[in-house]
C-alpha cells in the first residue's frame, strides 16, 4: 500500500530556513513526477513546487516561492525534498507531497506543519 510520509516542518522565525522531506513507501517513486503542495487555514491547497521524473529533473515553482524554495529528489531513497529559505509569514501552512498528475494522485499523507512567526 502506498504511503506518503512528510516530515521536517516546525516553527521558524521570518527569514529562517527549513528542509522538508517526503518518503514514498509501497510504490515505484522514480517514475512519478512529484510536487509539494501547501494548504493554509481557510484556503485551497496549492501546488508550490514540482519536479519531473526524468533524469533532468525539470523543476517548476509558483511565483511566490521562486528563488527561495528548491525542490529535489533522491530516487534511491524514494524521498522528495523541499529546501525553504527566506521564509515569510505567508508561507505558514500544512505542507504535503504528491504526484503532479492532476487526476491520479496517491493517497494524501498527514502533512507537515510549517509556521513562520516571530
Amino acid at each position: 500500500q502506498v504511503q506518503l510520509v512528510e516530515s521536517g516542518g516546525g516553527l521558524v522565525q521570518p527569514g529562517g530556513s527549513l528542509r522538508l522531506s517526503c518518503y514514498v513507501s509501497g510504490s515505484i517513486f522514480s517514475i512519478y513526477s512529484m510536487g509539494w503542495y501547501r494548504q493554509a487555514p481557510g484556503k485551497q491547497r496549492e501546488l508550490v513546487a514540482g519536479i519531473t521524473a526524468t533524469t533532468a529533473g525539470t523543476t517548476i515553482y509558483v511565483d511566490s516561492v521562486k528563488g527561495r524554495f528548491t525542490i529535489s529528489r533522491d530516487n534511491a531513497k524514494k524521498t522528495l525534498y523541499l529546501q525553504m529559505t527566506s521564509l515569510k509569514p505567508e508561507d505558514t501552512a500544512e505542507y504535503y507531497c504528491n504526484r503532479l498528475d492532476t487526476y491520479y494522485k496517491l493517497p494524501w499523507g498527514q502533512g507537515t506543519q510549517v509556521t513562520v512567526s516571530s
